[in-house]
């Protein structure tokens, strides 16, 4: 069955071919740690584990490279500011090196509570300083670059087009230009490719042109072409990075290969919450520990994603991840009755069933539309381990853990109580047993009796 993805670039759903017959090469950018992810960071990178998913459901195998930015990604995208990981450092009196390994733990542990399959190369910024280094040098060869007293920047009027990606009117941002913080900047649109420490600058490293770091979008150009060569096939980010950031990568990699680096960009919108954007000043900025605190888990978020295709915008609210976490549970009570089931289903019923699956994960990653196929099946009146095994298959893409059998940890003192009710059912102690059940209920855990015995899950 074809597959078929939006691409930024052309604009358009397209075909989906890769380069390299059933090999995928695909870069996604990572985060800048300087401080824990929010769950609007996170969406972009369920968004890269859905396609992982659904790439490999498609029969493809996949050598996937992240990065890790630890250096030179300024306050503002747009070459000014603090490097964040050095304001990070002041803020918290510690070693930058320190806030990044610390951060980049955080980061790992989200993505593993998350069920997000990590790429097979994660790649950090501070450990590719010289194949930086060698990239700039390349592009100042081939003329795309210049040198001021403090920067090495990027020649934007040297292409043939800037701004191929976003489609960005160059005339419209010359008017409103505000160059003033280097007099030595020759084009609005020019940016950092390399910049010259000051110093009493935190994180430098000798090169070319003394001591320097580099510019924050140079950084996945060079580690791109290490790890997946000068031409693959995707490269994946959030909707925030396609005016700047990878129209710089295009531009760089222009600069130095002569080519855009990737055949298909794909970008994943934003999060709202409450109908607005995330703000420190409205308290509203959530990360997965906040989202624990309040009796959530993060794979009631993984389903709340599921709920809006990853191009549109996806509205946050208490509520809806309530309704998120409500249909995870009873999507995993169906799987089960479903896997208890000793009904037959004719084996047309489940091809039918896997035709519009697939038809719906590969029109674009179309997740909503896959998850109503996902609840036909799982709320089938009839009840067949056929069913199961195919909501086995489905759970590849959506990543649930429907079959796991890791046990829920319980508190000391829920154990105790789960413990008690066991003894007063094998008594037929019943009233005692209800009474058990609904302290446990109170305390925020669901009871479910079965023939194999007592489940207790998490509300």
């Amino acid at each position: 069955m074809e597959l078929k993805l939006y691409n930024t670039l052309s604009r358009k759903k397209e075909p989906f071919k890769a380069i390299d017959g059933n090999r995928v090469r695909m870069y996604s950018c990572g985060p800048t740690v300087y401080y824990y992810a929010h769950i609007g960071n996170l969406r972009a990178y369920l968004f890269m584990d859905n396609l992982r998913r659904v790439l490999k459901y498609n029969g493809y195998e996949l050598l996937h490279a992240m990065n890790i930015t630890d250096v030179g990604h300024l306050e503002s995208d747009a070459d000014e500011g603090e490097d964040k990981m050095a304001k990070a450092a002041k803020r918290e009196n510690k070693d930058p090196y320190e806030i990044a390994k610390f951060y980049t733990e955080k980061f790992m542990i989200d993505l593993d509570k998350l069920n997000i399959n990590k790429p097979e190369v994660i790649c950090k910024a501070t450990d590719h300083i010289k194949e930086m280094e060698e990239y700039v040098l390349k592009i100042m060869e081939n003329g795309y670059a210049y040198e001021t007293k403090d920067t090495i920047y990027f020649d934007t009027s040297k292409l043939d087009k800037y701004g191929v990606l976003s489609n960005i009117n160059i005339d419209e941002q010359k008017a409103g230009a505000r160059v003033e913080f280097d007099t030595e900047k020759r084009n609005v649109t020019d940016f950092a490719l390399w910049i010259k420490a000051p110093e009493n600058h935190i994180m430098k490293w000798d090169s070319f042109w003394g001591k320097c770091y580099p510019g924050w979008h140079i950084e996945c150009s060079a580690m791109g072409r290490k790890y997946l060569g000068e031409h693959f096939d995707i490269h994946t980010g959030g909707i925030d990075h396609i005016p700047i950031h990878h129209e710089n990568e295009i531009a760089q990699s222009k600069g130095c290969t002569g080519q855009i680096p990737a055949n298909w960009w794909m970008h994943c919108e934003f999060l709202l919450i409450d109908g607005g954007k995330m703000s420190k000043s409205l308290n509203n900025v959530y990360t997965i520990s906040d989202l624990e605190a309040k009796g959530f888990t993060a794979m009631d978020y993984r389903m709340f994603n599921f709920t809006s295709h990853y191009r549109n915008k996806l509205n946050f609210t208490w509520d809806s991840l309530e309704a998120a976490k409500i249909a995870l549970t009873r999507l995993r009570e169906s799987y089960k009755r479903q896997a208890d089931g000793t009904e037959n289903v004719a084996d047309s019923v489940i091809e039918e069933y896997e035709v519009k699956f697939e038809e719906a994960i590969n029109d674009d990653l179309n997740m909503p539309q896959a998850m109503s196929v996902v609840w036909e099946v799982a709320k089938n009146p009839v009840k067949s381990t056929k069913f199961a095994e195919l909501l086995r298959k489905f759970d590849e893409v959506l990543g649930f853990k429907l079959d796991s059998k890791e046990e829920l940890e319980l508190p000391d003192e829920v154990k105790k109580i789960v413990e008690e009710r066991k003894i007063a059912r094998e008594n037929k102690e019943w009233a005692k047993s209800d009474e058990l059940r609904d302290a446990l209920n109170e305390m925020g855990y669901i009871v479910k009796d079965s023939k194999t015995g007592m489940e207790i899950l998490k509300k």
